[in-house]
């Protein structure tokens, strides 16, 4: 009778409700997002920081430029030492520092009297730190907390730069105008600091430190032992990239694609367009209107990624930017018109919209190895964009208007598609540490 009862409870019992939490590693995304937001409100001011230091100090374009470029070739010059150094102490612990870099030399600059001390806090200081939470360390954030969907939360992370652009560039506008450049500084350094609690407590840097396997993984993946020797890491993992035709093609596309977004127009359209006579607040708004247009084009392109051959995807995107770019020179005028809207939105879908294929196409070549291999490949960009922060400073300098600079870009762009689809795709195979096709 009692196993009659017991089969017969067994067979109504309901069967058990599949769990519908939301994974770690989606709160770990988020954490990420909001990390990069901060680090993204410094590099909202350069441009609008361009006239004031001039006007106040009597500095060339060029040298406010240069001090552009110091922080934009740091920037990516640190972030492959960054994504080892991860490895080695964790994601918590450099994100932190870093945010706190960032805080003191933003803070800093309020006592500046000399151009030295703009290169110093301006240039080296914020560029370490902001480098440190490059998009390696997105990458680096992916690999290790998914396997499904990297794409798409490549897109996402990617797009967290343009919403911190969208956030802080209204905002810091109307205080450069309504007040000084200082307060501006200063909002940026507490922006940063604001960051670091939420770093420390939400962050994690590994699934296993919370017992769970990786979004869309079956299977439990212990955490790795500590990497010794990251600057050493760093460099074998470049020595033996560079001996692959793919690193140069993907270093050489985004090298462009720095020049002709942060070196270029980040840096740069305020000061141009306030040379057709617009307003300062009315140029800086349409740049924040570009970081709207960037996170759809952003998070759609990892959408894309996650389907379509991410070469070919490279290839489309820089031939419309360079397409966009060569029509700007004619657009620019002393009030906002419907094909300068049109620009806007245009160039704004395009902005970072290549950051997802890129990293697919280093997962793809180089394996458990990507993420250092693309802090390199973004080293490449921000040179690329430290170039062009500094030249165009010197064309307006030279020839009072930045028109050359844009044509150049354009053609420039052109030539990152053509070397886009040059890159050969890896036949399958088991992927292993940096497992390279030359």
């Amino acid at each position: 009778m009692t196993q009659t009862t017991d089969a017969t409870a067994a067979a109504t019992a309901p069967e058990p409700i599949p769990s519908r939490r939301i994974h770690r590693a989606w709160f770990v995304a988020a954490v990420t997002f909001v990390t990069i937001i901060g680090a993204a409100a410094f590099r909202s001011l350069p441009g609008l920081l361009i006239d004031p230091l001039h006007r106040e100090f009597g500095w060339s374009h060029g040298t406010i430029g240069a001090a552009v470029s110091i922080n934009l070739a740091l920037y990516g010059l640190t972030a492959p030492f960054a994504a080892a150094l991860m490895d080695r102490f964790g994601i918590r612990r450099i994100v932190a520092g870093a945010l706190t870099v960032i805080a003191i030399g933003s803070g800093l600059t309020v006592w500046m009297t000399a151009a030295w001390q703009l290169l110093l806090c301006w240039g080296v200081l914020v560029g370490l730190g902001s480098g440190s939470m490059a998009l390696a360390f997105a990458a680096t954030v992916t690999n290790r907390w998914f396997t499904r969907r990297r794409g798409l939360v490549t897109g996402i992370l990617t797009a967290a730069s343009a919403s911190g652009q969208l956030i802080f560039l209204p905002l810091l506008s109307w205080m450069v105008e309504a007040h000084d450049w200082r307060p501006a500084a200063v909002t940026v350094a507490l922006a940063a600091l604001a960051v670091v609690p939420f770093v420390w407590l939400l962050l994690r840097d590994h699934p296993a430190d919370v017992g769970l396997a990786p979004y869309g993984s079956e299977e439990f993946v212990p955490k790795p032992a500590p990497v010794t020797g990251a600057a050493r890491r760093t460099v074998t993992v470049l020595s033996k990239a560079a001996r692959t035709g793919p690193f140069w093609l993907l270093a050489g596309t985004f090298a462009i694609c720095g020049a002709s977004t942060n070196g270029l127009v980040q840096t740069h359209f305020v000061p141009a367009a306030h040379d057709h006579g617009m307003p300062v607040t009315a140029a800086a708004s349409l740049l924040a209107v570009i970081g709207v247009f960037d996170v759809v084009g952003t998070v759609a392109s990892g959408w894309f990624t996650d389907r379509w051959e991410p070469r070919r995807l490279l290839a489309v995107y820089y031939a419309l930017r360079g397409i966009s770019l060569l029509f700007l020179p004619m657009l620019l005028a002393p009030s906002v018109r419907p094909p300068m809207l049109f620009f806007i939105v245009f160039y704004g879908l395009d902005w970072v919209a290549t950051v997802p294929p890129t990293v697919a196409l280093c997962r793809e070549h180089y394996g458990d190895d990507s993420a250092i291999v693309f802090g390199w490949v973004l080293a490449s960009h921000q040179v690329g964009a430290a170039l062009v922060a500094f030249l165009g400073g010197v064309v307006r300098d030279v020839f009072g208007t930045y028109d050359m600079i844009w044509y150049a870009s354009g053609a420039l762009c052109a030539a990152a598609a053509l070397m886009a689809l040059v890159i050969r795709r890896r036949p399958a195979a088991p992927v292993g540490r940096l497992a390279v096709v030359g």
